[in-house]
């Protein structure tokens, strides 16, 4: 059997919990700001009662200590050095017959009593109405009585006399400190110096709440004037979203954490915005990657399809009309296989797989190259101006991929008769320059800086007369920045082009050059 609580007990739950433990980070500031101050109150009020409490008995100690130093010591019947410690107390009776009959020494509300070393005491006021003195034991007598003679100081203490009441008893010798007289203890209750530390602290506590009162007031009001910019923040970012990245919160308001928390949420709308502008341009790219790989598809197939459908209709039995078929188709079929090989090629580059690379001694894989790159110039001279020594890490045969692609591009954008083509291999800053040069066409300015894109042509017709679709400078380049270099282009219309390429040498090659 389920039970289920009721909405009512749930709402006041909830803002019980709010109460106790507030969400808002103002509420949150505002009620550890009273915390701390509260804390802080009850810090001081305990240390001022303690060290009140210690000045008003050090205050009271000493005001007893001088009446009993003040007092002659015949008004307590110690008038002769005969009376001395040998018989201080001889004939108690005659002592309190003395005493008693010096009533002018009667002070209200002070007990007195006389000591000895021997514990001998004797309470003067409290025999008939005074306050009564609470007497210590002999031994606590002994050393206080010690203590004045050898011209010490004895401190007062608190101690509960007979009646139960709490009093400050003071130990003293009267007159001059000699031998021959006794000690005296006087005492006072505590209970009108505790009632006026006790009046103190409820003075001093309706003053702190007086000021916890004035000061959540005026603390709630600034707190809502420094959190402001907080507040201006947060309406900003709920603003935001994918269509309003490019908006940006002020850097500088006035307070050093809020305008951290700016900059740091505006790098994170750059980072965001950078990321949504790359996935928008990776978005279209594979778009324009699709339908021109589906293009390029497209016309050999239906093509092909052509052929066939011409070859069904009877045109088999013409050996000529079948042959000049059979070599279109097979065109048509090469060319898909480039064009599927190419993508593949892309693809594992773009998966970036690891990399079996070696040593390759660049100036002998060129060397190895220049027959094949002679018989693709035909008639066009090549110029080789290789550096030797210069060695590399990389996959050897990605590295001719990458010049014959060149290679091939020069070939394509010069004349046969006056065309010319160079390879050249140099070292440069601690990297190999390796350099593709024609004397061709060139290309036009708005072109460079999409030529390494995919299925990207200058001359739609003359790259689809040459079998080309696009992908080889982008394999290209694909290629180089696996090895950690990169490729630059230079070109100007009617008087050629030059490709760059910048590998990072081997350790082999930097320690040749440096001897």
């Amino acid at each position: 059997m389920s039970h289920s609580t009721n909405p009512t007990t749930k709402s006041l739950l909830g803002q019980l919990q709010r109460l106790i433990w507030p969400r808002s980070l103002r509420s949150q500031l505002l009620a550890r700001s009273l915390f701390i101050l509260a804390a802080l109150f009850l810090l001081i009020g305990i240390f001022q009662f303690w060290i009140m409490e210690s000045f008003l008995y050090r205050n009271q100690a000493k005001t007893m200590e001088e009446q009993i130093m003040s007092m002659p010591p015949v008004w307590l019947g110690l008038s002769s050095r005969n009376e001395s410690f040998n018989n201080p107390f001889a004939g108690q009776a005659g002592l309190d017959s003395r005493v008693s009959g010096n009533r002018m020494l009667y002070i209200p509300d002070r007990s007195l009593a006389l000591f000895d070393r021997n514990g001998t005491f004797e309470d003067v006021f409290g025999k008939e109405d005074g306050l009564a003195a609470p007497q210590l034991t002999a031994a606590e007598y002994k050393t206080i009585t010690d203590q004045l003679l050898d011209k010490r100081h004895a401190p007062y203490q608190i101690v509960t006399d007979r009646t139960g009441s709490e009093q400050l008893i003071v130990f003293a010798s009267p007159g001059p400190r000699n031998r021959d007289f006794t000690m005296v203890q006087m005492g006072t209750p505590t209970k009108p110096i505790r009632d006026l530390m006790v009046k103190q602290l409820l003075i001093f506590v309706m003053l702190s709440i007086l000021a916890m009162v004035a000061g959540l007031i005026l603390y709630t009001k600034t707190l809502r004037r420094t959190l402001i910019p907080l507040s201006s923040m947060v309406d900003t970012v709920q603003r935001i979203d994918a269509g309003s990245l490019a908006e940006r919160l002020p850097a500088t308001q006035g307070q050093q954490e809020v305008d951290q928390l700016a900059q740091s949420f505006n790098g994170m709308l750059e980072r965001l915005e950078q990321s949504f502008e790359a996935e928008r341009e990776s978005k279209e790219q594979m778009q324009r990657f699709l339908s021109d790989a589906s293009h390029e598809l497209r016309t050999p197939l239906t093509s092909i399809h052509g052929f066939i459908e011409v070859l069904q209709r009877g045109a088999a039995s013409n050996h000529e009309q079948l042959y000049r078929a059979l070599d279109s188709m097979y065109g048509e079929s090469v060319r898909i296989n480039k064009l599927v090989e190419d993508l593949l090629m892309l693809t594992k580059l773009d998966q970036a797989p690891k990399q079996e690379q070696e040593i390759v001694q660049l100036d002998h894989l060129l060397m190895e190259m220049q027959p094949q790159l002679n018989m693709m110039a035909r008639e066009r001279h090549v110029h080789f101006d290789l550096t030797a020594g210069l060695t590399i890490m990389a996959e050897p045969h990605k590295l001719k991929q990458v010049v014959l692609n060149l290679f091939h591009n020069a070939v394509q954008h010069t004349y046969p008769e006056s065309g010319s083509i160079t390879v050249a291999l140099y070292a440069v800053h601690n990297k190999a320059e390796l350099t593709v040069k024609d004397n061709g066409t060139g290309i036009e300015p708005e072109h460079l800086p999409y030529i390494f894109e995919r299925f990207y042509r200058t001359s739609s017709s003359r790259s689809r007369k040459e079998g080309g679709a696009g992908l080889g400078l982008a394999i290209t380049r694909s290629i180089v920045e696996a090895h950690g270099g990169s490729i630059a282009v230079n070109s100007k219309l009617g008087s050629g082009t030059t490709f760059t390429i910048l590998l990072p040498l081997s350790d082999l090659s930097e320690a040749t050059f440096d001897h």
